[in-house]
């Protein structure tokens, strides 16, 4: 028989070892959750995006004028994960952005076609979005579940935007990364999604766009801290 103080040494020394290897299957356990939001998180195709004050403050000036709710330009249907960013340019040049919101807008009168975009950038810079980034725009054809789109206007069959659509499209497409956890990489061309020359301009000109691309990096970098 131990003395009752070994006896009692014992026990805590016991129970000592019983807490921690309950301590860490809890943590073990709390890990195993934490892994699975994570990933189901990763994985899910919801749309999700980043908000807050600090979002909002990056935001580019832009004038909201979204579309009526119809089936050949705003079709209401719920986007999914947002998985990438579309560039393209109008084909119609001359034209401003309100000349191409309101195009969108009266294809339902119309009925002409079946065509949007989820943001409009004239020649002067201005911003006009048309349709909210958690609906799809009849832009990009099979990406458009999971893509943000974005048209800009151009002066002549070049196809070349002016240095003022250039820079709203470089801090358009940052901000859009920043809301979307994506990164330069995730810009693409309409071209990329269907060999359509479109956007012309950087579909002829690949060093323009890989050097367009870079400057949405270094926007990020150096403008978003991203």
């Amino acid at each position: 028989m131990y003395p009752a103080g070994k006896r009692m040494a014992a026990q805590r020394r016991r129970r000592r070892k019983r807490n921690l290897r309950l301590g860490f299957v809890l943590l073990l356990f709390l890990l195993l959750i934490l892994g699975v939001l994570w990933f189901t998180g990763r994985c899910s195709n919801a749309y999700t995006e980043r908000t807050g004050e600090g979002i909002d403050a990056l935001r580019p000036p832009m004038d909201v004028e979204l579309l009526t709710v119809n089936p050949y330009s705003r079709p209401g249907t719920a986007t999914e994960k947002i998985r990438g960013i579309v560039v393209h340019y109008t084909a119609n040049p001359g034209a401003t952005a309100m000349d191409n919101r309101n195009y969108f807008e009266n294809l339902k009168d119309t009925h002409e076609t079946k065509v949007s975009s989820n943001f409009v950038i004239g020649m002067e810079g201005e911003i006009v979005q048309c349709v909210p980034t958690w609906e799809v725009a009849y832009a990009s054809n099979s990406r458009n579940n999971d893509t943000v789109s974005i048209e800009c206007c151009h002066s002549d069959e070049s196809g070349a935007f002016t240095d003022a659509t250039y820079a709203s499209l470089v801090d358009l497409c940052a901000w859009l990364c920043l809301k979307f956890d994506l990164t330069e990489e995730d810009v693409i061309r309409h071209y990329d999604v269907t060999g359509k020359e479109c956007p012309r301009y950087f579909v002829e000109h690949t060093d323009a766009w890989e050097n367009f691309r870079a400057d949405v990096k270094e926007a990020l970098a150096k403008d978003f801290n991203y």
